[in-house]
């Protein structure tokens, strides 16, 4: 039995491995994906597996969209951390998840009902496409980025996200939080950050600002129809948004 591990804690990755080989050594693991880049580019270049283990919030965005790229069938166990009314799905679809850090007679488990899921069919992507929506109505903030890991006097501190005003691009990318701090963040973009954000709390005013629906006080309407963003004190930073953004942003902020 061929499966894949999608994980981007790469001693979570190496201790899973170990766990699903120990219950069921006729499990292969073929391969370790850390981001949704490699596991897309694995899953062009592969036939799918006969298991997927994967995580849900990955680095670089959220593993559901695989299934919106690829028409999937096989079995899928997620390993991550989950509000009960995700958990209640999971289980009522047949898709079984495992809350890290892992116990071995979950996993045994897991592994298990996804053997017999194999056995029975080719299963049918409705089960994991319902999951999917039942998550998204129960939680849709759970499928976002929650924290922001920052460097404060030679230590990580996490921000929430809720908390950051916009974030900010120029020769590096920043995060300004409610409070007027700045922190430097270590993304190599700003598409990257705001494939993590919930799109009802920010919006990508620019190239240069992703800017939080609460941190705005007011909006500047110019002759030429473009907008000038003023932000809640202490913050002082103005952004601008185009004529031609003008009208999307106006029906994101006045829903």
């Amino acid at each position: 039995m061929k499966a894949i591990i999608i994980e981007d804690e790469q001693l979570v990755a190496r201790a899973l491995q170990a766990k699903v080989t120990a219950i069921e050594p006729s499990i292969r693991i073929m391969a370790i994906l850390p981001s949704l880049k490699t596991a897309r580019r694995w899953l062009m270049e592969n036939a799918e597996p006969d298991l997927m283990f994967m995580d849900i919030q990955l680095g670089d965005g959220i593993s559901f969209k695989l299934f919106d790229e690829f028409d999937l069938k096989c079995p899928v166990i997620f390993t991550t951390a989950y509000n009960e009314y995700a958990i209640n799905a999971f289980k009522a679809n047949g898709i079984d998840y495992l809350l890290k850090p892992i116990e071995e007679n979950e996993l045994r488990r897991a592994i298990e009902k996804s053997i017999t899921l194999n056995n029975k069919l080719n299963l049918a992507p409705a089960d994991i496409l319902r999951l999917i929506e039942s998550v998204r109505a129960g939680n849709k903030s759970a499928l976002y980025k929650e924290k922001f890991l920052v460097n404060v006097k030679r230590q990580m501190v996490p921000v929430n996200t809720t908390h950051v005003a916009f974030f900010y691009k120029e020769s590096l990318h920043y995060l300004h939080t409610l409070s007027g701090d700045q922190h430097i963040l270590e993304f190599t973009s700003l598409e990257e950050i705001e494939e993590l954000l919930d799109p009802n709390q920010y919006y990508r005013a620019n190239r240069q600002y992703i800017v939080n629906i609460d941190a705005i006080s007011s909006i500047e309407l110019h002759e030429n129809q473009k907008l000038t963003l003023k932000l809640k004190p202490p913050l002082k930073a103005t952004i601008d948004v185009s004529r031609e953004k003008a009208p999307a942003f106006k029906k994101w902020f006045n829903r």
